[in-house]
């Protein structure tokens, strides 16, 4: 679980830097990757940042509050 959470936090941050240029510079950088915002591959993107969006919203519900990053060693 803690790889599927390292992985959410970096489409995230992506998401939001493409969320930044756009509001900045009204430069989306999904659309001019995928040469168009409605695109197989622009969707396909879209979707993958948003489920790894809810995936960080509901994880510390599932591990009681805990979102774990690094591993945990006995002490």
């Amino acid at each position: 679980m803690r790889v599927i959470n390292v992985i959410s936090y970096i489409l995230v941050i992506l998401g939001a830097i493409n969320w930044g240029l756009f509001g900045l510079f009204d430069f989306n950088l999904v659309s001019t990757i995928f040469s168009g915002a409605r695109t197989v591959g622009s969707v396909i993107t879209y979707s993958i940042i948003a489920l790894a969006a809810l995936w960080l919203i509901l994880s510390p519900f599932i591990t009681d509050g805990v979102l774990w990053l690094k591993s945990r060693r006995a002490e």
